[in-house]
């Protein structure tokens, strides 16, 4: 079986028919490339008697994009160029054969698959809202490297195609129509390869724009390829967002520039040079295996348990109805989930419906949600303050306040309404499930379900097995986060689970720099320096300080009566300071670290420098940024040596899907692959030497170390 099929037809016009076998999707492997090839030369020798040529799919998908696994072990940046020359010098032949070539979009199109398409003279598309079209490679730590870039920029403009370049943006086939990416659409895949072979009669001397003498690029000038405004400002605005941290977004930019001012075989070349060069670097090496490998394994419910029947549900409570709770309510409506949710009384019950309505109308305003789509969403979702209401209920998510007790009355309370089989889950955040679940008359039903907020907007779901819950249980509930489209990852439990116990980590030696006399400025911006996406005493405000509090004393008395000894942390003492001397406790209370003028945006506290005065020498900005990186590092290294997570694959996606750990790192995990562990563990041991304890290696890194091995291989 070959890779393209060739059939040519009573009136010379050929279709190719990409069919990659024993693969789901086409893909730019060796194995295409050289059938690409093949094609093109025999296409080349038939010129003469060809109207035109079709490209199309036998596959659900056109084409999914560039070999990553390849891509993943490529260390020579020599041969990645030469490489890519090769097949987009094939690509090129075809284009300037002199013969009209057509893409029949028959499925997604995406990366490399939207590159072939961009190299035909026109596009046709099935109609279809969920066909997916776009160049996502910067989302992987690549660039688009098959002519993406340099023929997009011709298309569109410079100005205009870098949101689609640089912010990976994917698209419908009605937006491509609009933005003339497209030539036409079509209903199925009949009218889709009438309509090519209709443009193919009607354009026999097709060219390419850029291939037309006096060809300039839309917005362009006898000057400037863009508006000298925006040439002067979006490098430096990428580099502010981004610091420096994304390779692949900056030879992004800089081949489109510099493609813009030079012909068309130069610009590609241009190209191939800056994606050899993000391509074997380690950025690229931690976001392809996270983001694609380690991703595919969690949609492919790799932590599920096997053997277990799929489920799907149809009505489900919510016990709470604050802002966790209309969250989940929200998100469970908007995909076909009936929803009871109840609170105290029916007036709170219905002002939380009457906030989620808020919300969805401003989705439906910024035209990401259709008003048909709202009303619907909003009559699967019953307010109520009566526990009877939840009758019948396949699955109850209590979301209440982080207090043991409450969390145990309301259980009781509502068990006895679960569906026969039914599952109840805690919203927890920091609380064990296991001793939550004695609540439970049928502790094998409970399980943790931790969301974050806001829900809507946060992908990850984090599953908490208890002790005694069931293979069942896990599997269900598992099924439940996918059918909200959300990303589940699974761990054991124990205080704080994975997520809250990394982050923790974060927040608290933000803490501990302060009372160093570390400046708060300094230690926000080094924070977001590494690459977080907000400072750490921001983020401690807005979950609240008293509230960090309120689980130290908790955490101390549960230590304390297990006999176990409470861990000292310096952090301790400015968040004790700040709440119970400072009367500070965060931004729900007034302010925190944090002042917040009616009217105005919020600012470092004007008195936090009287209060945690700032030595007259500040350390570097690159040894906080690896204190953070590295203390949140090491406790997800501990939470797989103890368990806690079973594999690197949920605690990479954990970590950044859930906590925003950088999503140019890969994860924790794969962050200290990137260094090595042996390097990682001397970087560890030299700031516990300065720093403490904490930031000692643990045992599974030393070994790490010594095997010179590797967490996510």
């Amino acid at each position: 079986m070959t890779a393209i099929a060739y059939d040519k037809d009573d009136q010379g016009i050929v279709t190719l028919t990409m069919d990659m076998p024993g693969q789901a999707a086409n893909t730019m492997t060796e194995v295409f490339r050289d059938a690409y090839r093949v094609a093109v030369e025999r296409i080349e020798q038939d010129r003469e008697s060809l109207a035109g040529i079709i490209l199309t799919s036998n596959k659900p998908t056109f084409f999914a994009g560039g070999d990553l696994k390849r891509l993943l072990a490529a260390d020579d940046a020599v041969a990645l160029f030469a490489r890519a020359e090769f097949a987009k010098a094939t690509m090129r032949r075809l284009e300037k054969l002199g013969k009209p070539v057509v893409a029949a979009i028959n499925g997604a199109a995406l990366g490399g698959g939207f590159e072939l398409a961009l190299a035909c003279h026109a596009r046709f598309a099935i109609n279809d809202e969920g066909l997916q079209l776009g160049l996502p490679e910067t989302s992987l730590g690549l660039i688009p490297g098959a002519g993406g870039i340099v023929r997009l920029v011709r298309m569109l403009g410079l100005e205009a195609a870098m949101p689609f370049i640089l912010d990976g943006v994917v698209f419908g086939p009605q937006r491509a129509l609009e933005l003339k990416l497209l030539n036409g659409l079509a209903r199925d895949k009949d009218e889709l390869l009438a309509n090519a072979r209709s443009w193919i009669l009607e354009n026999p001397e097709a060219v390419q724009p850029w291939d037309r003498k006096g060809f300039r690029i839309p917005g362009s000038t006898l000057t400037a390829a863009a508006p000298l405004a925006w040439l002067r400002t979006a490098p430096m605005l990428l580099m502010k967002k981004h610091r420096q941290r994304y390779p692949a977004l900056e030879a992004a930019m800089s081949a489109a520039v510099e493609s813009a001012v030079v012909d068309f075989d130069t610009a590609s070349r241009i190209e191939s040079r800056y994606l050899a060069k993000v391509a074997v670097g380690g950025v690229a090496k931690n976001m392809i295996r996270t983001f694609f490998f380690q991703m595919n394994d969690v949609k492919a419910g790799k932590s599920r348990p096997e053997g277990v029947p799929g489920a799907s549900f149809g009505r489900i409570g919510v016990l709470g109805a604050g802002l966790m709770g209309r969250g989940i309510a929200q998100v469970a409506a908007q995909r076909g989930i009936a929803v009871v949710l109840k609170d105290v009384t029916q007036e709170r019950a219905d002002q939380a419906k009457s906030k989620v309505a808020d919300v969805l109308q401003k989705q439906v305003e910024k035209g990401r949600l259709s008003a048909d789509r709202m009303s619907a969403a909003l009559a699967l979702v019953t307010p109520t303050g009566t526990t009877s209401d939840l009758a019948g209920s396949e699955l109850i998510i209590e979301a209440v306040f982080e207090d043991r007790e409450l969390k145990r009355s309301v259980t009781q309370e509502a068990e006895r309404y679960l569906a026969c089989g039914g599952i109840l889950a805690s919203n927890t955040s920091t609380l064990p499930i296991s001793g939550l679940a004695q609540a439970s008359a049928t502790p094998a039903n409970y399980i943790g379900l931790h969301f974050f907020s806001p829900v809507d907007r946060m992908p990850l779901v984090e599953i908490i097995r208890g002790a005694r819950t069931s293979a069942e249980t896990l599997a269900r509930a598992y099924d439940f986060v996918r059918q909200i489209k959300k990303t589940p990852i699974v761990v054991n439990d124990s205080r704080g689970f994975f997520t809250s116990r990394v982050f923790g980590t974060f927040t608290r030696e933000a803490g501990a720099m302060l009372a160093e006399g570390v400046d708060a400025g300094t230690i926000e911006n080094a924070a977001i320096w590494a690459g977080m996406p907000v400072g750490p005493l921001a983020v401690t405000d807005e979950t609240s300080l008293a509230l960090a509090w309120s689980v130290r004393l908790q955490t101390t008395a549960d230590l304390e009566a297990e006999g176990r000894p409470v861990p000292h942390h310096p952090h301790w003492a400015v968040v004790d300071r700040m709440v119970n001397v400072l009367k500070r406790p965060g931004r729900a209370g007034g302010g925190g670290f944090y002042e917040y003028p009616a009217g105005g945006k919020k600012r470092i506290w004007s008195d936090l420098r009287r209060e945690f005065p700032p030595s007259s020498r500040q350390p570097p900005l690159q040894e906080l940024s690896d204190r953070f990186l590295h203390i949140q590092a090491i406790e997800a290294v501990r939470c797989l040596e103890e368990n806690v997570v079973e594999s690197s694959r949920d605690a990479n996606i954990g970590a950044v899907l859930g906590i925003g750990y950088p999503r140019w790192t890969g994860g924790p995990l794969q962050y200290i692959d990137m260094i090595g562990a042996k390097n990682f563990a001397r970087r560890a041991s030299e700031l516990a030497a300065k720093c403490g304890d904490r930031f000692l290696p643990p045992r599974m890194l030393v070994q790490m170390a010594d095997g010179d091995g590797q967490f996510c291989a």
